[in-house]
């Protein structure tokens, strides 16, 4: 009996996090769409990562901040599934795509704070809305939090709220997608080592060090610690885990 090819929809899965994601996943046979906000090279290189995994994978742009894109990029994501895989659905999306920012409260702006918005939290919302018709009973929605929701972080106000209405978000598609088959989890990264907010962390080695100092295994993490999980959570091993929040933080602040 042919067993069905697996596909996953990985946002921001070009670079980062979500590029460890995706390879990860790859590796334990799963296809990958991946998108990207600008880079189409970084796209294509980590096509040909999950191509040396043995497995396909698409790349289409996407720019989750621009809340009028949505209808558009699922329409393009209706016709790769077509095209590539000869199908109408898929089974995992994860919400990865984010952007950064450290700001003291007092000097967050509307402007600011509506991006964060329509990146983090409503773009997340009405994109799970509208992939839904397209995700297969048995399938599983990841949202990527933070470790900051759990504990404070001066600068990060507008980033740590709005993943928190992510959290709630996702304990209540757990509940309202059950019946169709779908799962839903929250991972929630500490500390990471990568380009995002700029390196905060790779490029400032006194932040890294009072990080690192905060943790239990006396390091920050690495897009290496994040991605298995993920993966992990789009197994069958894992299908009795539902609406729930796992962090991913190495211990920090414990």
């Amino acid at each position: 009996m042919t067993i069905p090819t697996k596909i996953a929809l990985v946002t921001g899965g070009s670079r980062g996090l979500g590029r460890d994601m995706a390879i990860h996943m790859a590796k334990k046979g799963i296809d990958i769409i991946l998108t990207y906000r600008n880079n189409e090279a970084e796209a294509n290189n980590t096509i040909m990562e999950i191509g040396k995994a043995g497995r396909k994978a698409a790349a289409i742009q996407l720019d989750m901040s621009d809340f009028s894109s949505l209808d558009e990029f699922v329409k393009k994501v209706s016709a790769t599934l077509q095209s590539k895989w000869q199908t109408s659905s898929f089974d995992f999306l994860i919400n990865n795509a984010g952007m950064g920012a450290t700001v003291p409260f007092e000097k967050v702006t509307e402007e600011l704070f509506t991006d964060f918005l329509n990146v983090h939290f409503k773009g997340v919302y009405f994109l799970t809305q509208k992939c839904v018709p397209m995700i297969n009973a048995g399938g599983r929605i990841i949202n990527i939090s933070t470790g900051t929701t759990r504990f404070s972080n001066p600068g990060y106000s507008v980033y740590a709220s709005m993943k928190g209405a992510i959290e709630v978000f996702t304990k209540y598609l757990a509940k309202e997608l059950g019946p169709k088959g779908i799962g839903a989890n929250v991972v929630a990264p500490g500390p990471v080592e990568t380009d995002f907010n700029s390196a905060a962390i790779r490029n400032n080695p006194e932040m890294k060090a009072r990080l690192s100092s905060l943790s239990p295994l006396g390091r920050v993490g690495n897009t290496d610690d994040i991605g298995g999980v993920v993966a992990f959570l789009c197994t069958d091993d894992a299908r009795w885990i539902n609406g729930q929040r796992i962090e991913v933080s190495g211990g920090i602040n414990g």
